[in-house]
């Protein structure tokens, strides 16, 4: 079954500020809650809907990827994936809409229970030459991440008893409310150290350098954002955060991309011109040979089917287009220019352009 647009998910335009995306989600949220909707399965999965929604459209990279390539730019970007989302991540990420309290201080604390934290996010950046992009690569990525030592023991802690939270009834003028928050003592864990390795810090973390592989997609950009989950810091008594990775494209130094198109700049001499050639041009998977007709005039476009780069997880290639260039010599010897002269009166080499000439805009208008 196919994504809902994450605007219609959260019914707003596709020009809502930060404010209204945020208000429409925490809308969302409050009434397809699981509190509210106990054993209902068609409100969590809107829950959750509304939670993937949420993540793209507040994020200011991911939207604007989202609003270019649709679910497609933004797909491995999100550390949840629709139906497969944890209801723990929704709510240790985005509780916050609600206030310090969350959703279990919102809702009189949510039968009792416990979310769970998260450890916090790494972000590496990684470069990519234009064969890498194109044709997709597996990389090794060498991260320093905390992660909890071995030999660590928890205990229950002793303030929040194991629950990672404070609750106390507060009086309000609508008569006495329960109040929730983050234990101070556990950050919420609910969970401290009771034993540790000497090299461990007060949390029972160290600081470990591990090479993590991850394959890169074919078709990536410069700026997208890639997510391994569970490949960030760990949290004593929760879940690892996330590992992201943002693409930075190198810029190749003869092919130059154009979305999913390449193009390349091709310089003919003046004979080659008139009387055609066959020609060696480069592409992203080796040097091929390209006819010239005789005749070819400067500016003319040549396009190779499916020569570009491929869509992202999708099944279309670009393509790669030769823009011919013919190149005018600047200095002539005594010999060449008799022949040019010889030749300037000639009818043949008058300019003498007809209808079948496209024009640069008609060319502009063709291939893009």
């Amino acid at each position: 079954m196919a994504k809902r647009d994450y605007y219609e998910v959260l019914g707003i335009a596709k020009g809502a500020n930060a404010d209204e995306i945020k208000k429409a989600y925490r809308k969302m949220a409050i009434k397809y809650h699981p509190d509210k909707n106990p054993d209902n399965p068609e409100a969590e999965e809107k829950f959750k809907e509304a939670a993937e929604a949420y993540e793209v459209l507040s994020n200011p990279e991911k939207r604007q990827r989202y609003d270019q390539f649709g679910h497609q730019g933004v797909s491995g970007s999100s550390g949840y994936g629709g139906a497969g989302m944890n209801m723990d991540d929704i709510f240790s990420q985005f509780g916050d809409i609600f206030g310090g309290g969350g959703f279990d201080s919102f809702f009189g604390g949510g039968g009792g229970s416990r979310r769970t934290k998260k450890g916090t996010n790494l972000r590496v950046k990684l470069k990519l030459n234009l064969s890498e992009v194109a044709n997709g690569v597996e990389k090794k990525i060498k991260v320093k991440r905390q992660k909890v030592a071995e030999g660590v023991t928890f205990k229950n802690c002793a303030t929040c008893q194991g629950s990672g939270q404070i609750k106390k009834v507060v009086n309000t003028m609508l008569g006495q409310m329960m109040s929730a928050s983050t234990c101070p003592n556990c950050q919420g864990s609910g969970k401290t150290v009771d034993k540790k390795p000497a090299n461990a810090d007060y949390q029972g973390l160290v600081v470990s350098e591990e090479i993590i592989p991850i394959n890169i997609p074919a078709g990536v950009g410069e700026g997208m954002q890639l997510s391994l989950s569970g490949k960030g810091n760990e949290i004593p008594g929760g879940i690892p955060g996330d590992l992201l990775i943002v693409i930075e494209e190198i810029s190749d130094d003869v092919l130059i991309r154009d979305g999913n198109n390449v193009v390349y700049d091709l310089y003919i001499s003046f004979i080659d011109a008139v009387l055609g050639a066959s020609i060696e041009v480069p592409t992203i998977e080796g040097k091929v040979k390209i006819k010239l007709e005789p005749g070819t005039q400067s500016g003319k476009i040549l396009r190779l089917k499916g020569k570009g780069i491929k869509e992202l997880n999708g099944y279309g290639k670009g393509d790669q287009l030769i823009h011919v260039n013919v190149w005018t010599p600047k200095e002539l010897n005594k010999e060449e220019r008799q022949v040019m002269e010889s030749l300037r009166d000639s009818e043949n080499f008058r300019p003498n352009p007809g209808k079948s000439e496209k024009s640069i805009f008609d060319k502009v208008k063709e291939f893009f």
